[in-house]
């Protein structure tokens, strides 16, 4: 369609629009999580803006969740469906709630030993 003033005018569902926001949006902090893994210095939770919750993680860790997430937004991109982007931010999110706490975060990265463990008893009802 074309404005009064020859400008091209495009209409699409309201849910299309929405998906493309959402796709521009992971890939702008993606690619900014990207700039700060590479970078050869310690980043501040300022610098990672909405992606603070990422400051529990090395850098490892960081690079590992930016490659995860560009994989889901090149799949999601295809599908036309922000879901897989979604799932691999909330399963993240949910890693860094559990090793913001200092005990589950040792029981998470600490070396375990077969040692440590005894067998379970089967419960006698």
């Amino acid at each position: 369609m074309r404005d009064g003033d020859g400008s091209g005018l495009v209409m699409l569902p309201e849910s299309d629009l929405a998906v493309l926001e959402g796709f521009a949006s992971w890939s702008q902090r993606l690619q900014r999580l990207s700039v700060l893994v590479d970078a050869e210095r310690v980043v501040s939770v300022a610098e990672l803006g909405d992606l603070a919750w990422l400051r529990v993680f090395d850098k490892d860790d960081q690079r590992a969740f930016a490659d995860e997430l560009h994989e889901s937004l090149i799949a999601g991109l295809a599908d036309q469906d922000l879901s897989s982007v979604d799932e691999v931010v909330a399963a993240w999110r949910v890693t860094a709630r559990q090793l913001e706490d200092p005990l589950r975060r040792s029981v998470l990265l600490g070396r375990h030993d077969l040692a440590d463990y005894d067998d379970a008893e089967e419960p006698v009802e």
